[in-house]
């Protein structure tokens, strides 16, 4: 991975020195230049994370400066550093695009932590790239839509399991889309010319679950007019998914571990055991570990089925997603006009603040059902239910303490101040402040408002 570059502009040469003696003690590439042309002309070079302006410089001063580097590169960090500075200059440079306002007065680890905190991030996103160019390389399943870094080690692992034909336990809560991974198993597995077949443990009754799954003769039981197959034998050389099966009985439970032993299944009313090759995926909501403690899931079939474990993170957790999976569902709705439906950014917004507790399947619900009352097929806040665009309200915390040398206790009273007067409209707020969404809610999230 490359080293995290830092460049200073300020014109004092002691306090470049320091700078660079102080952040040099970290792994750190530091370059610097003694004025703002000079500094734009290394910027435009080569590429740096991060950059330490000073505000007041004889020529170019540092809002000109600030506002070029943004130019050649519009991702890059951007600390500002004065001795002159005042809460009407920092204010403007926020709005600008600096990420950070500093009095060059500080205490020197309040400095630290601020670098740290980019440098932090930045690390992320690299080992997210990393992680994501080589998943690119194997992964090959658009239905499984998510960037986050939890999602791309899923899907990193999935690569490694599906080949083999070992049985995998997926775990998650419930809506979360555990099917579509057992599908992208499959999809990616040495079984994918033959069938997937789903078995949804929750609808199919103790009385019949054995004939549905093992098969049946003719007559054996009333209603057997004729032999049945089952669902196990219909999953030959392909791949069994068994959706939810903790809730399955104890005796359904002890007929499938010896299944899964000896690799023969006896239909009901047969006295041949009968050889099958198949790839055993099973999910559960359930924490079976603890229902093996409170005697409800046999602790053997547990074992077996936990071999190679995956579990998918709930949406709340995968930050960026929703975004995501909420465009890929939306191309897929129609209104009840037949027109393709469309969402705000608004609208946007208010999904991405919501915590989701139904997960990708409340999230399909609540985006076709605002659909239905969408003029146009375009959905809007209005369109949206009540306790989604209450959630941010509801959900609002106390900030934490703020640095006395930082700008931070400046804008985060301005924030919450703007955001009283809009009634928590984050659209309205951000044009109370004159700034852009994107950079409210980017303030909003820096200090966890």
């Amino acid at each position: 991975m490359d080293r995290f570059k830092i460049l200073i502009i300020d014109d004092e040469k002691n306090v470049v020195s320091a700078l660079k003696r102080f952040l040099s003690r970290q792994d750190y590439e530091i370059d610097s230049a003694s004025d703002g042309e000079k500094g734009l002309a290394a910027l435009s070079k080569q590429s740096f994370d991060l950059l330490l302006l000073d505000l007041k410089m004889p020529g170019m001063d540092g809002m000109a400066v600030l506002r070029q580097a943004l130019e050649i590169a519009p991702d890059l960090k951007i600390i500002i550093q004065t001795g002159h500075g005042g809460v009407a200059d920092a204010v403007k440079a926020l709005k600008i695009g600096a990420t950070d306002f500093l009095e060059k007065s500080c205490d020197p680890a309040i400095l630290r932590t601020r670098v740290e905190q980019v440098y932090t991030q930045w690390s992320l996103s690299q080992a997210n790239a990393a992680l994501a160019k080589n998943c690119l390389c194997s992964f090959n399943y658009p239905a499984l839509i998510g960037e986050s870094s939890a999602m791309l080690k899923l899907k990193d692992m999935i690569t490694r399991v599906a080949p083999t034909d070992s049985t995998i336990l997926i775990q998650g809560e419930s809506g979360t889309g555990k099917e579509i991974i057992a599908r992208a198993i499959h999809h990616h597995s040495m079984r994918n010319n033959h069938d997937l077949v789903t078995v949804d443990c929750t609808t199919i009754g103790e009385s019949v679950f054995e004939s549905e799954l093992f098969g049946h003769k003719k007559g054996s039981f009333t209603g057997a007019n004729v032999s049945a197959t089952g669902l196990v034998r219909t999953a030959e050389k392909g791949t069994l998914f068994l959706d939810e099966i903790g809730e399955l009985s104890l005796s359904i439970q002890a007929k499938l571990l010896r299944v899964i032993q000896e690799k023969t299944i006896r239909p009901v009313g047969s006295t041949q055991n009968l050889p099958v090759d198949f790839r055993l995926i099973a999910a559960t909501n359930k924490n079976l570990a603890d229902e093996v403690a409170k005697g409800l899931f046999r602790q053997d079939l547990f074992y077996r089925l936990s071999f190679v474990t995956l579990t998918i993170s709930p949406l709340r957790e995968r930050e960026g997603d929703i975004t995501l999976i909420a465009n890929d569902l939306i191309s897929n709705i129609q209104t009840p006009l037949g027109k393709p439906a469309t969402i705000t950014r608004d609208a946007m917004l208010l999904l991405q603040r919501y915590d989701w507790p139904g997960n990708v399947r409340e999230l399909e619900n609540i985006l076709r059902g605002s659909a239905i009352f969408s003029e146009n097929g375009q959905i809007t806040p209005g369109n949206l239910p009540a306790h989604i665009c209450n959630y941010s309200q509801q959900a609002a915390k106390h900030p934490g303490e703020v640095d006395t040398y930082t700008l931070a206790q400046h804008v985060m009273a301005a924030i919450k101040s703007a955001l009283a007067q809009a009634n928590q409209s984050r659209r309205q707020a951000a044009q109370l402040l004159q700034i852009s969404e994107a950079t409210l809610y980017r303030k909003i999230k820096l200090y966890n408002l």
